[in-house]
């Protein structure tokens, strides 16, 4: 087990720092260390509960003891926040590790040390959590408290002990509070308490240790989210703006082209736990029945549950699994290892070779992509390439014309502010996030002055060709794009054909200056897709990023 946790930990942190100083994915940057370097302003309550706020309060705890508090961390932050990024990413490759070891007891509890072990190493190795180990994001955080809940449930079913109850709800609660959709291992618990009080004299302790693990959920969550009681309104709006979010009830987002969540989270388990795990896992069903029934109702109903809620979502994507891995993690181990020593029982002499072969198959997806996930988040980013060239080609002060494929502060010298710009950026940016044309009918009429606020979202709806002269008129002479932006537009093009438009009018008038790419000699490009795209799955990935394409127009203003 301490192999594993060691191998787990080193996948998580290698290439930690990809893409520093600048935060390049976009709820990274926007969530949880800003916010927890906030809460050194003004009280602990967050402000904010669109996401739940126990890992902002667990960040904000390790910046206090790292940086030695709001003086240390704010200023590294402003001058040079690399340190607290990769601080910050860190922490969660830690908890990551550590929620495999409980795993890994919760495992043991419910069946034994060996399936204990396996779902340790399968979770170890999985692509989807260690991906997202490298990001300072709560999906993985939210993998610690499942866990000490998963640990507590196999005691209550085990032993139906007061403590046991205790742990399940702790856990819960601290899970909810960490991610809202952690609070899907309320299931199990049930199941487990229902397995208890089916035994002759078990309705009342069942009964008495449920109400226990409520109480103890309430205040896990309460302690690890307190001003979801002290500023309810604030907390309800914040779950309420999740779920029309989620739910799709804005504007739907541009280049999700799966239309089928249940089928789409089916094929998220095929690459993000791997095909024989999720095989096994469902194989895990019929000989979990005749075994033991009562894990098949512990273990199988949450991951199913999960999946048609999450399905009936307007948005989904991978990482949205994460909740309920150690579930499909400890089914396909005791699936593997089952089907193991039932072909020992008939060839004895083979019964070690057939559990390594189990564990090769089980694991090895996983870890062939983990490792692959490395080497490319250890190069440098095509976004840093792209700057770098900038920096040496185009004059400070120059006008240019970025889309929103990376953070405001990429057009500032960190920690070096220009004098020659009002906002001290090194260049002139143009304002792509306010825009006068309507998203919903960018052919109709302009918007009144100044426009309205324009999000990732809908950059590709508020692109037409005319853009052009208006760059050209003002002197916007670079463009910078980035394929995640534009990959957005060519997955439904019939959706934004002014943009379509716009990239080949851009195209036709201007020069290509640069261009830095993410994928490995003769391979590439990957079609857009919100999970591969950001996550750099496929083996056509060299390093990360978009494909970063500079353009030098030459008309208007930018004539000669």
């Amino acid at each position: 087990m301490g192999a594993v946790l060691l191998g787990a930990f080193l996948l998580r942190v290698w290439g930690t720092d990809h893409g520093l100083p600048y935060a390049y994915n976009a709820d990274e940057n926007a969530h949880f260390v800003p916010r927890a370097i906030g809460l050194y302003g003004h009280e602990w309550n967050p402000d904010y509960f669109v996401n739940p706020p126990a890992y902002t309060y667990v960040l904000h705890v390790v910046f206090s003891v790292w940086f030695g508090g709001r003086e240390g961390v704010s200023r590294l932050f402003a001058t040079d926040p690399t340190e607290v990024w990769v601080v910050a990413r860190t922490l969660t490759a830690v908890l990551g590790t550590l929620s495999l070891w409980l795993l890994y007891l919760a495992g043991t509890r419910l069946l034994d040390r060996r399936v204990g072990l396996l779902s340790a190493a399968l979770g170890a190795v999985a692509f989807l959590p260690v991906f997202y180990s490298h990001l300072a994001l709560n999906d993985v955080p939210t993998l610690l408290p499942i866990c000490i809940a998963l640990y507590g449930i196999a005691g209550v079913l085990r032993l139906g002990r007061p403590r046991d109850y205790v742990i399940a709800g702790l856990g819960i609660g601290v899970a909810a509070a960490t991610k809202y959709t952690g609070g899907i291992v309320l299931l199990p618990l049930l199941a487990a308490a229902a397995s208890q009080s089916a035994v002759p004299g078990g309705m009342r302790p069942a009964v008495r240790g449920l109400a226990i693990a409520a109480i103890s959920a309430l205040a896990g969550f309460i302690i690890a989210n307190p001003y979801a009681v002290l500023d309810f309104p604030a907390f309800w709006d914040g779950i309420t703006h999740q779920s029309s979010a989620a739910g799709g009830e804005t504007q739907g987002k541009l280049g999700l082209t799966h239309e089928n969540g249940f089928v789409y989270y089916l094929w998220s388990f095929t690459w993000g736990l791997g095909w024989i795990p999720l095989f096994a896992a469902a194989a895990a069903i019929p000989l979990l029945w005749r075994d033991e029934r009562r894990l098949v109702w512990l273990l199988v109903p949450a991951p199913i549950v999960f999946m048609l809620f999450m399905g009936t979502q307007e948005r989904f994507f991978g990482r949205w699994l994460i909740p309920v891995f150690p579930f499909m993690c400890i089914l396909a181990a005791y699936a593997a290892l089952e089907l193991a020593d039932r072909g020992g029982l008939r060839w004895p002499a083979l019964r070690p070779t057939l559990v390594a072969i189990g564990v090769v198959l089980l694991c090895g997806q996983g870890a062939v992509y983990s490792l692959h996930i490395g080497q490319v988040l250890e190069k440098e980013d095509t976004r840093n390439m792209a700057r770098e060239w900038l920096v040496e080609h185009v004059p400070p002060r120059s006008k240019i014309v970025v889309e929103p494929v990376v953070p405001d502060a990429w057009a500032q010298d960190i920690g070096n502010p220009s004098r020659l710009t009002s906002n001290g950026n090194r260049w002139v940016k143009f304002p792509t996030s306010r825009s006068r044309i309507n998203p919903e009918d960018p052919d109709g009429p302009l918007l009144p002055e100044p426009g309205e606020v324009v999000h990732i979202e809908d950059y590709e709806r508020v692109l037409v060709p005319s853009l052009i002269d208006e760059y050209e008129r003002q002197g916007f002479c670079w463009v910078v794009t980035g394929s995640t932006q534009r990959g957005r537009a060519e997955a439904e093009p019939k959706e934004v054909p002014q943009a379509i438009a716009y990239y080949k009018e851009l195209e036709k008038r201007s020069r290509l200056a640069y261009e830095a790419s993410p994928y490995a000699r003769g391979r590439g490009p990957v079609e857009f897709n919100f999970d591969w795209t950001f996550d750099y799955y496929p083996r056509a990935y060299h390093r990360p990023g978009p494909v970063m394409s500079i353009y030098r127009l030459s008309g208007g203003r930018c004539a000669g």
